[in-house]
């Protein structure tokens, strides 16, 4: 297997800035980028070693975290260069196309898609909003109402108020910790639905992704809520502003807001089908 492969990372209008943007550009495998042109479009891309793009090495590939976790920061990297200075339509990491000419025929075959795309993203951005819930973080049970002796007397003790008998005691405990869990649960799940509404008022799009798990999570606690939300550049202000004020000073509720993004999540219903993403055109 040798010679190279068309990666495409972004559709945009084919400006004369946009040459200007990517001149001095690099991304994935360490390869100028440049602009293939059809008409009012422009594909930005670059030629990558077919070694490691084409179908069966790519699926390989994208095993290994350390060589995803790189193509996926030069792919980014390309992306917000040019987001900062035209709207461009993200396409997904490692998107791929047998030349340049096949990209040509992409832009041709989907212009009616991507013309109506790029203009509902114009003057937007992506703000991410994450969601978690931390129980332990919760304020501590008043003294005398979880865990204190004359609230044992008081729930469920026996006759007379004794004291309960180290089993009771114990159950009972467990039984107060897992009421703080579900009450800590509850009030994060509803403070999310304050952070939502908040948020949407000030968005023209939103898009619910699945919340993160495992190694995926590097804060505290557990992740409930992960949206995006498509937002007017002169509205990015009230949009903090309203998340911020909606996500409150509980402890055991945090709302991470990050962006603002080139619109990744947003850029679904353009001409590009998964199947064309998955195997060099």
């Amino acid at each position: 297997m040798s010679g190279s492969v068309t990666y495409l990372y972004g559709v945009a209008e084919a400006l004369p800035a946009l040459g200007d943007v990517v001149a001095g550009l690099t991304g994935v495998a360490g390869a100028p980028v440049r602009v293939v042109a059809e008409e009012d479009l422009a594909g930005v891309v670059s030629a990558v070693p077919a070694a490691d793009f084409e179908e069966r090495p790519l699926a390989a590939h994208l095993e290994d975290l350390e060589w995803l976790e790189a193509v996926a920061r030069a792919h980014h990297g390309v992306v917000d260069a040019v987001a900062g200075r035209a709207t461009v339509l993200p396409l997904r990491l490692a998107t791929i196309y047998r030349d340049d000419e096949r990209v040509r025929d992409l832009l041709r075959t989907g212009r009616a898609a991507f013309r109506s795309r790029l203009s509902r993203l114009a003057g937007h951005v992506e703000w991410g909003v994450k969601v978690y819930a931390d129980p332990s973080a919760a304020a501590p049970a008043p003294t005398g109402s979880a865990g204190s002796r004359g609230s044992e007397r008081s729930e469920g003790g026996g006759p007379g108020g004794e004291e309960l008998s180290p089993g009771r005691a114990y159950l009972l405990g467990r039984r107060r910790e897992r009421t703080a869990r579900d009450d800590a649960h509850r009030a994060a799940a509803e403070a999310a639905g304050r952070i939502h509404e908040a948020a949407r008022a000030h968005a023209v799009e939103h898009v619910r992704h699945r919340v993160q798990h495992g190694p995926l999570v590097r804060e505290r606690g557990e992740n409930i809520g992960n949206d995006a939300y498509l937002v007017p550049v002169d509205a990015s202000e009230a949009f903090l502003a309203a998340v911020r004020e909606a996500a409150g000073s509980d402890a055991a509720v945090r709302a991470e807001v990050t962006g603002p993004w080139a619109p990744y999540s947003f850029a679904a219903d353009a001409a590009v089908e998964p199947e064309e993403e998955a195997t060099p055109g």
